[in-house]
């Protein structure tokens, strides 16, 4: 009979071979910033191996050599102490120097990775140029897939986006509806993006190549199609690939995103060649549509005793008399409104406190 344990072995080649087609490239990026972040990750996975690896063979030691069936141990080991200053020092002073080394480099980390700091570097090894601005690109998640704006270069695409290599790329990334995440493995980490706020992630790409963007948060039924392709250009294919979008493209206009915002899966790519103006902060502040009032107006208003034209009118702040009894004299003034309008009174409420009778 043939040997169980070769056939064993020969039936693990199918397997061998399947992850031959794996590419990883969490571990092998193509942007200094996921270049960070994988090293982070392989640093801090050593450093807990320096404890890990030795309590695990010293375990299996242990058991192996202490077994009862091991005749040259069965003698009875009786110590006569109870406690070691060395020992305890070994074996706290390791652990303690690894939970250290670990803290500080999460602090480092935390703060040089931070997704909204500017970049200070290319690579490793080159500082950006000096007076180089980053290629700003605006990103909306849409049920289910992605919107991007180039507001310099005044074109969107859908599910495909395109940057130059060793430029500095700013995203500005927002939602339209439900909460996603943003996430190109090859470039930096995750980011989320959330409606009416927007998230900023900073990042360079180093090497030219087609690579996978995805969402990582799941969002509704169409969340495993919200895939999109990030083209690694030079300088002149990324001229050539706006040039083609100016030209071959259509126009997105207000009316246009407010069908394309409707929940679709699978979207083919899509180039709009010219853009409606200030859709991408229209957006953000939730007013595409005409007659709604944008949510940083909402917040001005607020500011400034809301309550829309009553509010604005009869925003007012303590008189010198009572700050003096309070004891506010040397504390800055703080406004809030002093009336509203009914419907029993509707028209003194407008009046600017300066102008109304005593």
């Amino acid at each position: 009979m043939p040997n169980l344990k070769n056939l064993r072995g020969l039936l693990l080649l199918p397997a061998i071979g399947l992850l031959a087609g794996c590419n990883a490239v969490l571990v092998n990026p193509s942007g200094d910033i996921a270049t960070q972040q994988r090293d982070l990750i392989f640093i801090s996975t050593g450093l807990m191996l320096l404890i890990i690896v030795p309590v695990i063979a010293l375990t299996l030691l242990f058991a192996w050599r202490y077994r009862q069936s091991n005749a040259d141990n069965r003698t009875d080991y009786d110590p006569d102490w109870d406690h070691s200053t060395q020992l305890e020092l070994v074996i706290w002073a390791a652990p303690l120097l690894i939970i250290i080394a670990l803290g500080a480099l999460t602090w480092i980390s935390t703060h040089t990775l931070d997704p909204y700091r500017p970049l200070s570097r290319l690579d490793a090894n080159r500082p950006i140029p000096a007076e180089t601005k980053p290629l700003v690109i605006e990103v909306v998640a849409l049920d289910w897939k992605w919107l991007f704006f180039y507001p310099e270069q005044g074109i969107a695409t859908v599910n495909e986006i395109a940057a130059p290599v060793d430029r500095p790329i700013l995203f500005k990334i927002t939602s339209s509806s439900v909460m996603n995440s943003f996430f190109i493995p090859a470039l930096a980490g995750q980011i989320y993006a959330m409606p009416g706020m927007e998230t900023k992630l900073n990042a360079v790409i180093n090497k030219p190549g087609e690579f996978e963007g995805f969402s990582a948060n799941f969002s509704g039924a169409g969340f495993s199609g919200m895939r999109f392709k990030f083209h690694g250009l030079n300088n002149g294919d990324f001229d050539n690939w706006v040039q083609k979008t100016k030209t071959g493209g259509e126009t997105l206009s207000r009316d246009a995103y407010l069908k394309l915002e409707q929940p679709s899966e699978r979207d083919p790519v899509r180039r709009y060649a010219n853009v409606a103006p200030g859709l991408y902060d229209a957006i953000l502040n939730r007013c595409v549509e005409n007659n709604k009032m944008c949510m940083k107006d909402m917040m001005a208003i607020d500011a400034t005793g809301g309550l829309g034209v009553p509010g604005a009118y009869n925003v007012t702040t303590l008189d010198a008399a009572t700050r003096a009894r309070l004891d506010l004299t040397e504390r800055a003034g703080r406004s809030y409104v002093g009336a509203m309008c009914s419907v029993n009174d509707p028209v003194d409420a407008f009046v600017p406190p300066a102008e109304r009778p005593m």
